[in-house]
């Protein structure tokens, strides 16, 4: 019976929020329409956190919102201005109410309940196939015969759902190989968010048809710089099917991002000021920029950047984020904004990935697994011994700027997969945690004084939430941050 009057509620609350996002489109051209609704909006999430709610993070927003010149008040109402009316109402609704508002107060609760990490996001591979071989790619070291089922994939967003989650990326090989599956998945859930990690090369006219039909599908296409610097790693035409795809996409008012591995020979193109206004103009609004990792046995490590071209990618994100910047478009950068999400989000702490052959993996970096979604369910998954010594690990360092297990505090990885007896999971080139994490030993070693000397040159504010056991809240972080102001918006909730 509470399942039913759950069912209700949340049918209900669902309508309500569409009732005030349909209000918000049909007066786009009211500025103080806009307003009104985007208070409201803050109104409702303070009354459906209730003593969850973060109050002075609720009215920072209400200042922001009632300030005309406010930049990123005004980025939202751009990309509302562009993107196709029912894609923007199927995105808000799946991502605003379902994922951040319902999604993270079911999961938080769910968090206490199992005792385990519960993800906010969850990543899978439809299929190990690609029609590219870029160069050191990890994903190929999967081999090309593996692929997920329609009914695994909806196992992972059935079961997920129930869990709270309702966001759902896809990577590969390349995703779009199963463009009539993914379809029909997204067809069935409607009622959640699926953003693609796509080459491009596969994206056309008719598919974006169905993308503005169903609404619930986004991309983040991979560029990298200039066409030199990114064909010289992803093969000649690669950069041309980019722009070919962005302008499909802009044209049909779809929201995209980027994906940009950075490298020790592209990231200078990949952050050039005159790059990041090329992929805005062309109608890119967010990023998510990867530190190369040397994962796999055909990894090329003399490509991970330098620890002086790290410190600086930490400058440069922070500074396109600020208020000094007018380039309309958001960066996230998975290494180095550990501060905003706390640390490692791995291991189900905020998202975990299933590979193609269905092993749940802790992070899509890191190649170990006990677990696989024909055997298991996906809370079994993260309960299952490597998933939880990475909740029982987390946060892997005070400094936010060394989170990963691998790449910044290797020793931890070689540890926490011997105690759990979890083994590799690449089917073509199997690589053992040793010959992994002796890559990363020098540069963990090289980075680690600078991350240090950053660090506590800076001051840090302590979350009011924080998703690690008990025992990390009281004794670990409380050393690691001081309270002061924020200086600038993160890029990610602490979900």
């Amino acid at each position: 019976m509470s399942s039913v009057v759950e069912n209700i509620s949340h049918a209900a609350q669902r309508q309500a929020f569409g009732l005030m996002i349909d209000g918000l489109l049909k007066h786009l051209d009211k500025a103080d329409d806009r307003t009104a609704t985007y208070l409201k909006i803050a109104d409702e999430a303070e009354k459906f956190y209730g003593k969850g709610a973060d109050k002075a993070a609720i009215d920072k927003a209400r200042k922001a919102i009632q300030d005309p010149n406010n930049r990123w008040v005004k980025f939202i109402n751009r990309v509302l201005d562009e993107t196709n009316p029912h894609v923007a109402k199927t995105m808000l609704l799946n991502l605003g109410y379902e994922a951040f508002f319902r999604g993270t107060k079911t999961i938080r609760a769910n968090r206490e309940k199992y005792n385990c990490n519960i993800p906010w996001l969850i990543l899978f591979d439809p299929t190990s196939a690609c029609n590219m071989h870029c160069k050191g790619c990890w994903s190929g070291t999967y081999g090309h015969k593996s692929m997920l089922s329609f009914d695994d994939m909806d196992k992972i967003v059935t079961q997920g759902k129930e869990l709270g989650v309702y966001l759902y990326m896809m990577t590969g090989g390349e995703p779009m190989v199963r463009k009539a599956d993914i379809i029909k998945l997204a067809e069935k859930h409607n009622d959640v968010e699926f953003a693609l990690y796509s080459n491009s090369t596969l994206i056309d006219e008719e598919f974006c048809k169905e993308l503005v039909r169903l609404g619930n599908i986004t991309f983040q296409l991979s560029i990298e710089g200039t066409p030199e610097t990114n064909d010289f790693r992803r093969g000649e035409g690669h950069y041309a099917a980019v722009m070919k795809a962005m302008d499909l996409l802009k044209k049909y008012g779809i929201v995209f991002g980027t994906s940009i591995c950075y490298t020790r020979e592209n990231i200078e193109a990949v952050t050039d000021e005159k790059f990041l206004r090329m992929i805005a103009d062309k109608g890119a609004r967010y990023g998510f920029f990867f530190h190369y990792m040397p994962v796999g046995n055909n990894a090329v490590p003399e490509l991970m950047p330098t620890v002086e071209q790290r410190r600086k990618m930490v400058d440069k994100i922070r500074y396109v984020r600020s208020d000094k910047c007018d380039i309309g478009f958001y960066p996230m950068d998975f290494q180095n904004d550990g501060e905003f999400v706390g640390g490692c989000i791995a291991g189900g702490r905020n998202y975990f990935h299933i590979n193609a052959h269905g092993d749940a993996e802790p992070c899509v970096f890191i190649h170990y697994s006990n677990t696989n979604i024909h055997d298991n369910s996906i809370l079994e998954m993260l309960q299952s011994p490597l998933f939880m010594e990475y909740h029982k690990g987390q946060p892997f360092n005070r400094n936010h700027l060394r989170p990963c297990p691998m790449l910044e505090n290797p020793q931890l990885l070689r540890e926490m997969v011997a105690r759990s007896g979890a083994h590799g999971t690449n089917e073509e080139s199997e690589e053992s945690v040793e010959h992994l994490c002796e890559k990363c030993d020098a540069y963990a070693k090289e980075w680690a004084p600078v991350a240090d000397e950053i660090w506590k040159s800076e001051t840090h504010k302590k979350p009011k939430y924080e998703n690690y056991i008990k025992e990390k809240r009281d004794n670990d972080t409380l050393a690691a941050f001081e309270h002061v102001p924020e200086k600038q918006p993160g890029n990610a909730v602490n979900q």
